[in-house]
Protein backbone atom coordinates (compact mmCIF):
# COMPACT_ATOMS: atom_id res chain seq x y z
CA UNK A 1 0.00 0.00 0.00
CA UNK A 2 2.67 2.42 0.74
CA UNK A 3 5.78 2.38 -1.41
CA UNK A 4 7.75 5.43 -0.09
CA UNK A 5 7.73 6.38 3.45
CA UNK A 6 9.00 9.36 5.29
CA UNK A 7 9.60 8.53 8.83
CA UNK A 8 10.51 11.60 11.16
CA UNK A 9 12.39 11.28 14.34
CA UNK A 10 14.38 8.40 12.79
CA UNK A 11 17.29 8.68 14.30
CA UNK A 12 15.61 8.32 17.86
CA UNK A 13 15.39 5.38 19.52
CA UNK A 14 12.74 3.50 18.63
CA UNK A 15 12.64 5.28 15.27
CA UNK A 16 15.86 3.69 14.15
CA UNK A 17 14.64 0.23 14.90
CA UNK A 18 11.94 0.88 13.21
CA UNK A 19 13.71 1.96 9.66
CA UNK A 20 16.30 -0.80 10.52
CA UNK A 21 13.40 -3.25 10.39
CA UNK A 22 11.53 -2.06 7.85
CA UNK A 23 14.28 -2.02 5.24
CA UNK A 24 15.29 -5.45 6.31
CA UNK A 25 11.79 -7.21 5.90
CA UNK A 26 10.20 -4.81 2.84
CA UNK A 27 12.46 -4.83 -0.18
CA UNK A 28 9.93 -2.91 -1.73
CA UNK A 29 9.81 0.03 0.54
CA UNK A 30 12.33 3.59 0.45
CA UNK A 31 12.59 5.60 3.37
CA UNK A 32 13.17 9.21 3.95
CA UNK A 33 13.71 9.77 7.59
CA UNK A 34 13.79 13.41 8.72
CA UNK A 35 15.55 14.06 12.01
CA UNK A 36 16.55 16.83 13.86
CA UNK A 37 19.74 15.26 15.58
CA UNK A 38 19.20 16.55 18.59
CA UNK A 39 20.67 15.20 22.32
CA UNK A 40 18.67 12.46 22.00
CA UNK A 41 19.21 10.92 18.47
CA UNK A 42 21.69 8.81 17.58
CA UNK A 43 23.18 8.78 14.04
CA UNK A 44 25.37 5.42 14.55
CA UNK A 45 22.38 3.60 15.07
CA UNK A 46 21.56 3.78 11.56
CA UNK A 47 24.96 4.07 9.96
CA UNK A 48 25.20 0.73 8.17
CA UNK A 49 22.20 2.43 6.00
CA UNK A 50 24.30 5.05 4.73
CA UNK A 51 24.09 4.68 0.86
CA UNK A 52 21.63 2.46 1.06
CA UNK A 53 19.79 2.47 -2.49
CA UNK A 54 16.33 2.42 -0.47
CA UNK A 55 17.02 4.31 1.99
CA UNK A 56 17.37 8.61 2.81
CA UNK A 57 18.60 10.31 5.81
CA UNK A 58 17.46 14.31 5.70
CA UNK A 59 18.78 16.63 8.67
CA UNK A 60 15.91 18.67 9.42
CA UNK A 61 13.26 20.02 12.02
CA UNK A 62 9.42 18.93 11.42
CA UNK A 63 8.29 22.38 12.45
CA UNK A 64 10.15 23.63 9.06
CA UNK A 65 7.26 23.85 7.05
CA UNK A 66 9.07 24.66 3.68
CA UNK A 67 11.13 21.45 4.33
CA UNK A 68 8.26 19.00 5.49
CA UNK A 69 6.16 20.44 2.06
CA UNK A 70 9.62 19.68 -0.06
CA UNK A 71 9.76 15.96 1.64
CA UNK A 72 6.01 15.04 1.49
CA UNK A 73 6.08 15.01 -2.33
CA UNK A 74 8.37 12.47 -2.75
CA UNK A 75 6.31 9.73 -0.23
CA UNK A 76 3.06 8.24 -0.28
CA UNK A 77 3.19 7.59 4.10
CA UNK A 78 4.32 8.91 7.30
CA UNK A 79 4.92 7.56 10.42
CA UNK A 80 5.54 10.33 13.08
CA UNK A 81 8.16 9.62 16.39
CA UNK A 82 9.79 12.85 16.29
CA UNK A 83 8.84 14.14 19.99
CA UNK A 84 10.20 15.22 22.50
CA UNK A 85 9.98 12.87 25.22
CA UNK A 86 11.62 13.60 28.39
CA UNK A 87 9.33 13.99 30.90
CA UNK A 88 11.72 16.35 33.48
CA UNK A 89 12.92 18.55 30.53
CA UNK A 90 8.48 19.26 30.13
CA UNK A 91 8.64 20.14 33.63
CA UNK A 92 11.61 22.32 33.05
CA UNK A 93 10.62 23.76 29.66
CA UNK A 94 6.99 22.96 28.20
CA UNK A 95 7.78 25.46 25.37
CA UNK A 96 9.98 23.16 23.47
CA UNK A 97 7.30 20.36 24.39
CA UNK A 98 4.38 22.26 22.49
CA UNK A 99 6.88 23.25 19.48
CA UNK A 100 7.91 20.06 18.29
CA UNK A 101 4.99 17.97 19.22
CA UNK A 102 2.00 19.72 19.06
CA UNK A 103 2.82 22.26 15.92
CA UNK A 104 5.41 20.05 14.01
CA UNK A 105 2.74 17.39 14.18
CA UNK A 106 0.51 20.27 12.67
CA UNK A 107 3.09 20.96 10.27
CA UNK A 108 3.49 17.24 9.04
CA UNK A 109 -0.49 16.96 8.88
CA UNK A 110 -1.25 19.95 6.40
CA UNK A 111 1.56 18.54 4.12
CA UNK A 112 0.36 15.32 4.18
CA UNK A 113 -3.14 16.62 3.52
CA UNK A 114 -1.88 18.83 1.07
CA UNK A 115 -0.07 15.99 -0.72
CA UNK A 116 -2.20 13.27 -0.13
CA UNK A 117 -0.27 10.70 1.55
CA UNK A 118 -2.16 7.07 1.72
CA UNK A 119 -1.28 6.98 5.42
CA UNK A 120 -0.30 8.94 8.12
CA UNK A 121 0.62 7.06 11.48
CA UNK A 122 1.24 9.35 15.10
CA UNK A 123 3.11 7.50 17.37
CA UNK A 124 1.98 8.08 20.85
CA UNK A 125 2.41 6.82 24.34
CA UNK A 126 0.24 5.72 26.98
CA UNK A 127 1.04 8.72 29.06
CA UNK A 128 -1.90 10.73 27.38
CA UNK A 129 -4.35 8.64 29.67
CA UNK A 130 -2.94 10.30 32.77
CA UNK A 131 -2.81 7.62 36.01
CA UNK A 132 -4.25 4.19 36.99
CA UNK A 133 -4.66 3.01 40.22
CA UNK A 134 -3.75 -0.40 41.55
CA UNK A 135 -6.31 -1.94 39.03
CA UNK A 136 -7.38 -1.96 35.64
CA UNK A 137 -5.94 -0.86 32.49
CA UNK A 138 -5.49 1.79 29.67
CA UNK A 139 -8.54 0.70 26.94
CA UNK A 140 -8.52 2.79 23.72
CA UNK A 141 -11.53 4.08 25.04
CA UNK A 142 -10.02 5.41 28.38
CA UNK A 143 -10.54 9.55 28.14
CA UNK A 144 -7.57 11.47 28.33
CA UNK A 145 -6.18 12.44 31.42
CA UNK A 146 -2.73 14.19 30.49
CA UNK A 147 -0.54 14.81 34.10
CA UNK A 148 2.94 16.71 32.61
CA UNK A 149 3.51 19.26 29.82
CA UNK A 150 5.31 16.23 28.12
CA UNK A 151 1.51 13.90 28.30
CA UNK A 152 -0.15 17.39 27.43
CA UNK A 153 1.54 17.61 24.63
CA UNK A 154 1.21 14.12 22.84
CA UNK A 155 -2.49 14.27 23.84
CA UNK A 156 -2.62 17.56 21.83
CA UNK A 157 -0.79 15.98 18.86
CA UNK A 158 -3.49 13.31 18.91
CA UNK A 159 -6.13 15.06 19.14
CA UNK A 160 -4.67 17.32 15.80
CA UNK A 161 -4.08 13.96 14.72
CA UNK A 162 -7.94 13.08 15.17
CA UNK A 163 -8.96 16.16 13.86
CA UNK A 164 -7.75 15.74 10.74
CA UNK A 165 -9.33 12.78 9.74
CA UNK A 166 -12.76 13.65 11.09
CA UNK A 167 -12.49 17.30 9.13
CA UNK A 168 -10.76 16.63 5.95
CA UNK A 169 -10.52 12.82 5.74
CA UNK A 170 -6.92 12.71 6.26
CA UNK A 171 -6.21 8.64 6.79
CA UNK A 172 -4.75 8.70 9.93
CA UNK A 173 -3.92 5.87 12.42
CA UNK A 174 -2.72 6.37 16.16
CA UNK A 175 -0.78 3.90 18.28
CA UNK A 176 -0.26 4.43 21.73
CA UNK A 177 2.03 2.80 23.16
CA UNK A 178 3.35 1.31 27.19
CA UNK A 179 7.47 1.98 28.06
CA UNK A 180 9.62 0.76 25.80
CA UNK A 181 13.56 -0.20 26.30
CA UNK A 182 16.20 -2.08 24.31
CA UNK A 183 19.42 -0.77 23.12
CA UNK A 184 20.47 2.94 21.44
CA UNK A 185 17.73 4.09 24.24
CA UNK A 186 19.25 7.31 25.41
CA UNK A 187 20.59 7.90 28.68
CA UNK A 188 18.17 10.06 30.19
CA UNK A 189 15.46 7.04 30.54
CA UNK A 190 15.35 4.69 33.26
CA UNK A 191 16.99 1.76 32.41
CA UNK A 192 19.82 3.11 30.44
CA UNK A 193 20.41 5.13 33.63
CA UNK A 194 20.30 2.70 35.90
CA UNK A 195 22.79 0.44 34.11
CA UNK A 196 25.25 3.13 33.75
CA UNK A 197 25.04 4.46 37.37
CA UNK A 198 25.39 0.43 38.63
CA UNK A 199 28.31 -0.10 36.06
CA UNK A 200 30.08 3.07 37.51
CA UNK A 201 28.94 1.74 41.37
CA UNK A 202 27.11 5.35 41.54
CA UNK A 203 24.06 5.61 43.56
CA UNK A 204 21.05 4.68 41.61
CA UNK A 205 18.49 7.56 41.90
CA UNK A 206 14.71 6.35 42.32
CA UNK A 207 11.79 8.74 42.13
CA UNK A 208 9.99 9.14 45.75
CA UNK A 209 9.29 5.43 47.49
CA UNK A 210 9.83 3.75 43.97
CA UNK A 211 6.65 2.02 43.41
CA UNK A 212 5.24 3.92 40.71
CA UNK A 213 4.60 0.58 37.83
CA UNK A 214 4.60 0.97 34.34
CA UNK A 215 4.36 -1.65 31.46
CA UNK A 216 7.36 -2.70 29.92
CA UNK A 217 7.28 -3.97 26.05
CA UNK A 218 10.73 -4.53 24.24
CA UNK A 219 11.30 -2.19 21.30
CA UNK A 220 11.19 -4.48 18.55
CA UNK A 221 7.84 -5.94 19.33
CA UNK A 222 6.43 -2.37 19.36
CA UNK A 223 8.31 -1.45 15.59
CA UNK A 224 6.19 -4.88 14.50
CA UNK A 225 3.01 -3.64 16.03
CA UNK A 226 3.66 -0.31 14.19
CA UNK A 227 3.97 -2.01 10.49
CA UNK A 228 1.16 -4.25 11.27
CA UNK A 229 -0.93 -0.94 12.12
CA UNK A 230 0.23 0.87 8.90
CA UNK A 231 -0.17 -1.54 6.61
CA UNK A 232 -3.42 -3.25 7.79
CA UNK A 233 -4.84 -0.71 10.56
CA UNK A 234 -8.14 0.92 9.62
CA UNK A 235 -8.51 4.48 9.23
CA UNK A 236 -9.06 6.82 12.30
CA UNK A 237 -8.30 3.90 14.79
CA UNK A 238 -6.23 4.30 17.93
CA UNK A 239 -4.66 0.93 18.36
CA UNK A 240 -2.58 0.30 21.82
CA UNK A 241 0.41 -1.80 22.07
CA UNK A 242 1.14 -3.19 25.61
CA UNK A 243 3.73 -6.01 27.06
CA UNK A 244 1.45 -6.87 29.79
CA UNK A 245 4.53 -6.86 32.00
CA UNK A 246 3.86 -4.36 35.28
CA UNK A 247 7.21 -3.87 36.99
CA UNK A 248 7.46 -1.24 40.10
CA UNK A 249 10.33 1.30 39.41
CA UNK A 250 12.73 -0.40 42.70
CA UNK A 251 11.83 -3.83 41.17
CA UNK A 252 13.85 -2.67 37.72
CA UNK A 253 16.50 -1.50 39.79
CA UNK A 254 16.97 -4.96 41.60
CA UNK A 255 17.08 -6.27 38.64
CA UNK A 256 19.57 -4.61 37.17
CA UNK A 257 22.11 -4.46 40.26
CA UNK A 258 21.35 -8.64 40.83
CA UNK A 259 22.26 -9.35 37.02
CA UNK A 260 25.49 -6.91 37.38
CA UNK A 261 25.88 -8.38 40.66
CA UNK A 262 25.90 -5.22 42.31
CA UNK A 263 24.57 -4.39 46.26
CA UNK A 264 21.15 -2.80 46.41
CA UNK A 265 22.59 -0.31 49.17
CA UNK A 266 23.70 1.50 45.61
CA UNK A 267 19.69 2.42 45.38
CA UNK A 268 19.09 5.78 46.34
CA UNK A 269 15.84 7.89 46.88
CA UNK A 270 15.28 11.15 45.37
CA UNK A 271 12.16 13.69 45.92
CA UNK A 272 9.74 12.34 43.74
CA UNK A 273 8.98 13.74 40.14
CA UNK A 274 6.71 16.58 39.97
CA UNK A 275 2.76 15.01 39.49
CA UNK A 276 4.40 11.74 39.06
CA UNK A 277 1.96 8.95 37.52
CA UNK A 278 1.75 6.19 39.40
CA UNK A 279 0.83 3.21 37.54
CA UNK A 280 0.52 2.88 33.17
CA UNK A 281 -1.24 -0.88 32.17
CA UNK A 282 -1.90 -1.28 28.64
CA UNK A 283 -4.79 -3.26 27.58
CA UNK A 284 -3.76 -4.54 24.27
CA UNK A 285 -6.18 -6.44 23.30
CA UNK A 286 -7.44 -5.18 20.09
CA UNK A 287 -3.82 -5.56 18.48
CA UNK A 288 -4.38 -9.23 19.51
CA UNK A 289 -7.94 -9.13 18.43
CA UNK A 290 -7.24 -7.64 15.14
CA UNK A 291 -3.47 -8.89 13.95
CA UNK A 292 -2.78 -11.55 15.94
CA UNK A 293 -0.40 -9.65 17.82
CA UNK A 294 1.15 -10.13 21.12
CA UNK A 295 5.04 -9.91 21.93
CA UNK A 296 7.37 -12.30 21.19
CA UNK A 297 10.13 -11.26 23.16
CA UNK A 298 9.63 -11.91 27.11
CA UNK A 299 11.11 -9.86 29.34
CA UNK A 300 13.31 -11.94 30.87
CA UNK A 301 14.99 -12.33 27.16
CA UNK A 302 14.92 -8.40 26.81
CA UNK A 303 16.48 -7.24 29.60
CA UNK A 304 19.27 -9.50 29.55
CA UNK A 305 20.02 -9.02 26.38
CA UNK A 306 19.39 -4.69 26.85
CA UNK A 307 21.92 -5.14 30.02
CA UNK A 308 24.29 -7.01 28.00
CA UNK A 309 24.00 -4.34 24.88
CA UNK A 310 24.68 -1.08 27.36
CA UNK A 311 27.58 -3.56 29.30
CA UNK A 312 29.20 -3.70 25.67
CA UNK A 313 27.84 -0.54 24.63
CA UNK A 314 29.65 1.49 27.88
CA UNK A 315 32.72 -0.92 27.80
CA UNK A 316 33.38 0.34 23.90
CA UNK A 317 32.36 3.89 24.66
CA UNK A 318 35.51 4.22 27.62
CA UNK A 319 37.52 2.61 25.54
CA UNK A 320 37.74 5.32 22.25
CA UNK A 321 37.81 7.73 24.95
CA UNK A 322 40.99 6.83 26.39
CA UNK A 323 42.31 6.25 22.91
CA UNK A 324 41.33 10.15 22.46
Amino acid sequence: MVSRLLVTGGAGFIGCHFIRMMLETHSDLHIVNLDALTYAANREALRSFDGHPRYTFVQGDITDAVLVDRLMQQVDGVVNFAAESHVDRSIADPGIFVKTNVLGTQVLLDAARQHGVKRYLQVSTDEVYGTLGAKGYFTEETPLAANSPYSASKAGADLMVRAYHETFGLPTLITRCSNNYGPYQHDEKLIPTLIRKALRDEPLPIYGDGLNVRDWLFVEDHCRAIDLVLREGTVGQVYNVGGHNEWKNIEIARLILKTLGKPETLISYVDDRLGHDRRYAIDAKKMQDVFGWVPDVTFEQGILSTIAWYVEHYATSSARSDER
